[in-house]
């Protein structure tokens, strides 16, 4: 494995993603997503290595996720590479689809949504999230350019 597979945060893109996820939230929530200071290379480091699960998609049409912290890539048992190249629907079984899609355009549409739900693993493994946060990304024009989500508290079924 790379050093940039292995250390994503390093990534200038990914750097610049860190920063539209604490903005981003920031701006939604009025609160700091993470209590953080030091460089930009400093903050996406101590956001990747959270003590919380925190991911996010682009815009596509059927959006593929395009960062999941440490947490998140423990949690759904995937490397970065393969984490970034799955489309963020997988991770919610066909039966709560609906509520899924609802939840992201109440985000879309508010600027942001707080959710709890059942989600599965790569594995096929559920567990329930509890207190998730869901709100839109902006990027440097505020433009909408995704959407992003965090929890502290999942339990396996």
């Amino acid at each position: 494995m790379n050093n940039l597979m292995e250390f994503p945060w390093q990534q200038p893109a990914i750097i610049l993603h860190s920063q539209r996820l604490m903005k981003s939230f920031q701006h939604w929530l009025g609160k700091s997503l993470l209590d953080v200071n030091g460089s930009l290379e400093e903050v996406a480091q101590q956001l990747f290595t959270a003590p919380f699960v925190l991911v996010s998609h682009g815009i596509e049409p059927d959006p593929i996720f395009n960062y999941g912290n440490l947490k998140a890539l423990e949690l759904w048992g995937l490397s970065w590479e393969e984490f970034t190249k799955m489309a963020s629907r997988k991770t919610a079984e066909e039966i709560v689809q609906q509520e899924r899609d609802r939840l992201l355009a109440e985000a879309a549409t508010q600027g942001f949504s707080y959710f709890s739900g059942v989600r599965i693993t790569s594995t096929g493994k559920r567990f329930h999230i509890q207190d998730g946060i869901l709100w839109s990304l902006l990027d440097e024009q505020h433009q909408y350019c995704g959407q992003a989500a965090v929890y502290t508290k999942c339990t396996f079924l």
